[in-house]
């Protein structure tokens, strides 16, 4: 990981970008002392909807009242 000062990375932030975006990561420091990381955005996966269709079935009694000793445990 390499550290930049910040008037390093405010004159050469381009640079540092496209070092970012090939996956490299980025310190920027104030004083020596760290303040911010310049990090690669991962692409976020597509969610499929209704994959997980049938692997669990929702219990009859999902919403029934807690029997007593399990509600003192949350109620204290």
């Amino acid at each position: 990981m390499t550290e930049v000062n910040i008037h390093e990375a405010k004159t050469r932030l381009s640079q540092l970008l496209l070092r970012v975006a090939a996956g490299e990561e980025i310190v920027i420091a104030r004083a020596g002392k760290p303040v911010a990381k310049l990090v690669p955005i991962r692409e976020r996966v597509r969610r499929v909807l209704g994959t997980d269709r049938g692997r669990f079935e929702v219990p009859d009694d999902f919403d029934a009242p807690l029997d007593d000793t399990v509600l003192s445990t949350f109620e204290g």
